[in-house]
C-alpha cells in the first residue's frame, strides 16, 4: 500500500514536469511568431537602420546626435551608418528598396524628391504627422514648403541650405568698396567685379559649376524651372529656364567670362573654396554651409551676403538645398514608429542646435537659435545670421519651393555642360537651348515609363 501511494506521489511530479515544459515550449514559439511579425521580445529594444551620406564634421555631428537619442530612452537603438554620396546612397536604396533589407531611414538629397515619392518604397511623413497631432507650425515654413506636395509632407527635413555669396573684406577695402555694403544686383556684382580683379592675381567674381546655383539664381527672380507650376500642379513635361530668367543667368555670366573678371573653377567644391581663401577670388556662390568653412580657413575678414538678381526685377529669396529623411513602408510597424520618435528627436530645438553649430545647417526647428550653445556661436560667426534672414525672407512661392521632377540629377548635368559650353563661347541662348532640350528627353522617357 505504501508503495503504491509513493507510486502515485512520483507520477503526480513528473506531470508537473511535463506540463511547465509543454508551457515553456509555448511561450517560446509565441516569442518566434511575434519576432517573425516584426515584433520584438518583451524587454528587447527595437534596433533600425539609418542609412546617410553625411562625411566629416557632418557625419561627426550626426554620431553625436545619434548617440544623444539611444541614450535618452531605452526602446530604441538608432544604427547610423554611412552610405557614400548622395547619388551612391541612393542607388543603394534601389536595390533593396521595398523589401525587408530596406533601411527604416533614409536620407536623400533634395533633388530625389520626386522619385522618392513615386517609388513606392516609403511611408509618408503625413501618416504620423497625421497619427500623433504632431505641430508642423513648430518647423520652419520655408524648407517645409519644398518637401510638401498637394498638402502632405511626404519626409522629414534634415540637413537644409540655401546659397549665399561670399566675399573678402579686405580685398574691398583694398578696392575702394564698402566692406559692410555687399552689391545686390548683377550690374552691382559686375561693377564690384571690374575694381576687384587683378590680372594673373586675383579673379573678382566666380561660381562653381553647379545646377544648383544656376536653379537658384533662377527662382530669385520668380522664375520656374520646368512647366506645370515647377511640377507641383502635375507632371512636368518640358522645362522652362531657358526663358528669360535663364537667360539673364547665362548673360550675367558670359559678360564677367569675357570681360575677364570671372573665374572659372569647375566642378569641384574644393577648388573655388581654396581659390577663395588663398585670395585668388574675392566673391563667390557657396552653401550656406560652407561659411563656417571660409571664415575658419581665410586669413582675412570674411562677408556673407545674399545671392545677387538682376536689376529689373524684385528679389523673391532661395529655394531649400540639401536632404531629408525618408521612412520605409513594410518594415513593421515597431520599427516605423521607432523610426518616428528618432525623427521626432531629431527635429528638437536642442537637436537642431547641435546639428546647426556643428555643421552650418540651417536648424529646421527656428526655436533652437534660442539655444545658448547658438546664442554663442553665433557671437563668434554673426555671418551665420545672414543665411538664416535671407531664408527667412524668401516669398513663398512655386519658384522658390523648388522644382520636382523625377530626372533632375540628368537635368542638372545638362545645365553643367551648358556651362562649361558658355565659358567656351557658345552663345548664352544656344548653351541654355540645348540644356533645355536635354532635359525635355529626359523627362518624356520618365513620364512614358512611369504611364507603363
Amino acid at each position: 500500500m505504501k508503495k503504491f501511494r509513493w507510486f502515485l506521489v512520483i507520477s503526480a511530479i513528473f506531470s508537473l514536469i511535463v506540463m511547465s515544459a509543454c508551457s515553456n515550449d509555448a511561450s517560446k514559439g509565441d516569442d518566434k511568431d511575434k519576432e517573425k511579425d516584426g515584433g520584438t521580445k518583451l524587454g528587447e529594444k527595437t534596433e533600425i537602420s539609418f542609412w546617410h551620406a553625411m562625411s566629416g564634421p557632418g557625419q561627426e555631428a550626426l554620431d553625436g546626435i545619434v548617440a544623444d537619442f539611444n541614450n535618452s530612452q531605452d526602446k530604441v537603438v538608432v544604427n547610423a551608418e554611412f552610405q557614400g554620396t548622395y547619388e551612391e546612397a541612393l542607388t543603394k536604396l534601389r536595390s533593396v528598396g521595398g523589401t525587408d533589407n530596406a533601411p527604416a531611414i533614409m536620407q536623400v538629397f533634395e533633388v530625389g524628391t520626386k522619385y522618392m515619392i513615386e517609388s513606392g518604397f516609403i511611408e509618408p511623413m503625413q501618416t504620423f504627422i497625421d497619427k500623433d497631432n504632431y505641430d508642423l507650425s513648430q518647423l520652419e515654413e520655408n524648407i517645409l514648403n519644398y518637401y510638401k506636395v498637394d498638402g502632405k509632407l511626404y519626409s522629414m527635413p534634415f540637413n537644409s541650405s540655401t546659397p549665399v555669396m561670399i566675399y573678402n573684406k579686405d580685398a574691398f577695402k583694398e578696392a575702394g568698396l564698402d566692406p559692410e555694403k555687399a552689391p545686390q544686383t548683377f550690374s552691382e556684382v559686375k561693377a564690384a567685379a571690374e575694381k576687384l580683379t587683378k590680372k594673373d592675381e586675383r579673379f573678382g567674381f566666380s561660381m562653381l559649376t553647379y545646377g544648383w546655383f544656376f536653379e537658384q539664381l533662377v527662382a530669385t527672380q520668380g522664375g520656374l524651372y520646368v512647366d506645370n507650376d515647377n511640377g507641383r500642379s502635375d507632371d512636368a513635361t518640358k522645362a522652362v529656364f531657358n526663358g528669360e530668367e535663364g537667360l539673364r543667368v547665362f548673360k550675367f555670366l558670359d559678360d564677367m567670362n569675357k570681360a575677364g573678371t570671372f573665374g572659372n573653377y569647375g566642378t569641384n567644391w574644393d577648388d573655388i573654396r581654396a581659390a577663395f581663401q588663398t585670395g585668388k577670388v574675392a566673391m563667390y556662390m557657396d552653401s550656406s554651409a560652407g561659411v563656417a568653412g571660409a571664415i575658419n580657413n581665410s586669413s582675412f575678414d570674411v562677408g556673407v551676403a545674399y545671392i545677387p538678381y538682376p536689376d529689373e526685377v524684385e528679389r523673391q529669396g532661395v529655394a531649400i538645398g540639401g536632404a531629408s529623411l525618408w521612412m520605409s513602408k513594410g518594415i513593421g510597424d515597431d520599427k516605423q514608429q521607432a523610426a518616428w520618435e528618432f525623427m521626432k528627436f531629431l527635429a528638437s530645438p536642442e537637436s537642431q542646435a547641435k546639428w546647426h553649430i556643428g555643421t552650418g545647417y540651417f536648424a529646421i526647428n527656428p526655436a533652437a537659435y534660442e539655444e545658448d550653445i547658438v546664442k554663442k556661436e553665433w557671437e563668434k560667426y554673426p555671418q551665420f545670421k545672414v543665411t538664416v534672414d535671407q531664408l527667412q525672407d524668401t516669398k513663398p512661392s512655386f519658384a522658390t519651393q523648388g522644382a520636382l521632377i523625377s530626372v533632375f540629377p540628368e537635368s542638372r548635368q545638362q545645365v553643367v555642360t551648358a556651362l562649361e559650353n558658355l565659358y567656351q563661347g557658345t552663345p548664352p541662348q544656344e548653351a541654355l537651348d540645348q540644356a533645355a532640350e536635354g532635359t525635355d528627353r529626359a523627362i518624356e522617357i520618365a513620364n512614358k515609363t512611369k504611364k507603363k
